[in-house]
């Protein structure tokens, strides 16, 4: 998944292994483990969106930028309706980009901050309690690579089973776990060995690896910045940054020579550029013969299966096909935690439906959905994103089809309701540079974050073509047969072979030439038809050499067919979540300080997500509490309510800062009340600090239903006696 950043760019930008990769020989020396550089760590946060910064005085500052974003945005718009050259029309789109720079640089800057984020204070807690914590650190740690805790696993596994409820059984789909090792074939069908791969060069002596467009980039920018650099040298700079992106290898070379370029970390000579895979390659099967990649996404498992869900689901479309799983990518330049590694949990859908129908039947019951979009046209003209509903976004044409509007709906609703904050969720609408050819339309939820804002969702509009691809690639016809109203007669051009004839000619190679002859286009059919008429023969291409076909050996037909079913290959509609990315934003969001103690941190994660749903403190270690802990852990359990006893020495204060700092929801308190008649327990929640008193058969209850959602605290509030205690503070 590309990281994005569109209203925040990278504010704490002073990360000094944004460059670095790992050298082999030199790596535990190097290697820097998270959470240890404090400097830098207080980020502003904005608490409001750009389109409301209304103070008249800001707006005539920005309006000039606004101006020049939108002048470029209409020249891109320009070249690409008169048919420019692709390289003309990515300086264009380059330059539209760092003039959105400097226009989003200037509403941070002058946008109100009312609130500071210490991430520090963040990593500290989330490393001390063990949420997560890099991979391997007492042998230096892997970058990009990170272990999750007791804590962390039990958040990532309350996240994926709140994702499996709230889409796999609300919209019945059907569920696939398939292999991690995937063939070379398959992603070569897909693109994914052609594509995905990004130029880097290494330090000859230590080995470290940088990002080639990242290097030049960041070089150029400082050498620009200089006193002593000329205007033509500035402009030089500016020209080639604009232009980076659609340089070749040997461009990018060339540049790297021009301004003898070193590594940026020990001055050494750099290598030529090299073409690094972003695939962690493989052999299959001890011959190693079987060349193969961890999958770097979980999508292809299931169009390569989409033949059997067809089949399983009755041949009847649309469907939809969801997996849980990790994938893998080899990035140069791991970095920002959790947000871009080599290893990662996505959760995909994969819905099929027919590409002339993308209604959805429960759009109806997400049109009023009201959602932060950032179209590309706000991007292009310098604009704010638009608050609108769904279906009005729909019906303007502004979001593709009711199939794609209803799927951000969900996902909208589904990220607000593992506690992402709505006023830092937006969707933002690839611009046409970004879009994969065969993309009918793209969205990407962006959570903002102090880096940003970052993407965690996609949401796409794939139209046909992984089927296709897997169709052509292997000969199996990924489609679906759809029920005609009426029959209709249609005329029917196919390769007759003779069998007998093209088996005592060619033998062995008989098979590979009747499926050949079957798959010709009504073209190639045309063609051949022309050449037995004309010359009485055929030269057939088969694999990489060809067959000469004569007329007593096949033949064309043309017949006239009365059909009740057409074949159609699916369009697909694509949500993919990157679960760690948003299980950091959902972290970063929800961390607290409380008020007059900031070294009482706590993270408000909402229950269904929370790690432990309650815990256990008895108010001492009198003995005489020991059966009514045994009881209500009993009854907890027996009511699939995670929790845990905190019976450890210390103040119940203390107790209670330690519980909150795991982001344990409520807490029950035993105290000498309970042991009386009736039985009665506190009940504590953990935002508020708010208590009740309640009978102790009701608590089990109380907690269940409250875990999942079906009670709020305040209705607990208004049924139950409040009870009154001062915390004391834990130091």
């Amino acid at each position: 998944m590309k990281l994005i950043s569109n209203l925040l760019l990278s504010i704490a930008a002073n990360f000094h292994d944004f460059f670095l990769g790992i050298s082999s020989n030199e790596h535990q020396r190097q290697q820097q483990i998270w959470g240890t550089k404090k400097s830098h760590r207080k980020v502003k946060l904005q608490e409001v969106f750009r389109s409301e910064m209304a103070d008249p005085a800001i707006e005539i500052t920005l309006a000039p930028l606004r101006q020049a974003v939108k002048e470029q945005g209409d020249l891109v718009r320009k070249l690409k309706a008169d048919g420019a050259p692709e390289l003309d029309v990515k300086a264009a789109v380059a330059e539209l980009k760092v003039r959105k720079k400097i226009l989003e640089d200037k509403e941070l800057e002058l946008t109100p901050q009312t609130s500071t984020f210490d991430r520090s204070k963040m990593e500290d807690l989330l490393k001390r309690r063990f949420f997560y914590d890099q991979s391997f650190a007492i042998y230096g740690g892997i970058s990009g690579q990170y272990d999750f805790g007791p804590m962390g696993c039990a958040l990532k596994a309350n996240m994926l089973s709140a994702w499996r409820q709230f889409f796999i059984l609300e919209e019945q789909m059907l569920e696939v776990d398939c292999s991690i090792l995937t063939p070379e074939c398959v992603l070569q069908a897909s693109g994914h060995v052609e594509r995905f791969a990004d130029l880097m060069t290494k330090d000859i002596k230590s080995g470290e690896c940088f990002r080639l467009d990242h290097l030049i980039k960041n070089f150029l920018e400082k050498l620009a910045s200089e006193k002593n650099s000329t205007a033509d040298l500035k402009a030089e700079c500016q020209d080639i940054c604009v232009k980076l992106d659609g340089m070749s290898k040997d461009e990018m070379g060339a540049i790297m020579k021009k301004f003898n370029m070193k590594s940026p970390t020990t001055g050494n000579d750099l290598t030529e550029p090299i073409e690094f895979n972003l695939m962690f390659a493989t052999q299959i099967g001890p011959t190693g013969l079987i060349k193969g990649f961890l999958r770097p996404e979980t999508a292809q498992g299931i169009f390569v299966n989409f033949k059997r869900l067809l089949e399983f689901n009755q041949g009847k479309l649309p469907f939809a096909a969801a997996q849980i799983g990790n994938s893998f990518r080899n990035e140069i330049s791991p970095r920002s935690g959790l947000i871009r590694v080599r290893e990662f949990t996505m959760a995909e859908i994969e819905h099929f439906c027919d590409p002339r129908e993308k209604d959805h039947p429960k759009f109806v019951d997400m049109k009023d959905t009201k959602m932060m979009l950032y179209s590309a046209c706000n991007q292009m003209d310098g604009q704010s994103g638009q608050n609108i509903a769904i279906g009005e976004a729909v019906a303007s044409g502004l979001v593709a089809n009711e199939t794609l509007g209803y799927f951000m709906a969900r996902i909208h609703q589904f990220l607000l309701r593992v506690g992402i904050q709505p006023d830092r969720l937006r969707f933002r609408q690839h611009m046409g540079n970004e879009m994969a050819h065969y993309a009918c339309d793209c969205w990407d939820a962006e959570c903002l974050t102090s880096y940003g804002w970052i993407e965690c969702v996609g949401c796409a509009d794939r139209s046909a073509y992984d089927l296709t691809q897997h169709t052509n690639a292997t000969k199996v016809r990924l489609a679906a047969e759809k029920r005609l109203p009426v029959p209709k007669t249609i005329d029917v051009t196919e390769a007759v072979p003779n069998r007998a004839a093209i088996g005592k000619s060619f033998k062995k190679d008989a098979k590979s030439i009747m499926d050949s002859l079957a798959n010709l286009s009504l073209s190639d059919l045309q063609t051949l038809e022309n050449c037995l008429n004309e010359s009485g023969d055929y030269d057939l291409s088969l694999g990489e050499g060809s067959v000469k076909l004569t007329k007593d050996m096949v033949s064309v037909k043309t017949s006239s067919k009365t059909v009740h079913v057409e074949e159609i290959i699916p369009s697909v509609i694509e949500p993919s979540f990157g679960i760690g990315r948003i299980m950091y934003a959902l972290l970063e969001q929800t961390f607290r300080m409380r008020e007059g103690d900031e070294q009482r941190c706590y993270f408000s994660l909402p229950a269904i997500v929370a790690p432990l749903k309650c815990s256990i403190l008895p108010l001492s270690n009198n003995p005489d509490f020991v059966p009514f802990i045994k009881k209500i852990s009993s009854e907890l359990t027996g009511a699939d309510v995670s929790h845990k006893v905190d019976d450890s020495s210390g103040s119940i204060g203390r107790r209670y800062a330690r519980t909150d700092e795991i982001a344990i929801p409520y807490g029950i308190t035993i105290d000498f009340d309970t042991l009386k008649e009736p039985h009665t327990v506190t009940l504590r929640e953990r935002d508020s600090m708010g208590q009740v008193r309640m009978p102790m058969e009701d608590i089990a209850e109380v907690i269940r239903r409250l875990a999942v959602g079906k009670t709020l605290w305040t209705e607990i509030e208004a049924k139950y006696p409040k009870f009154e205690q001062q915390e004391s503070s834990a130091k």
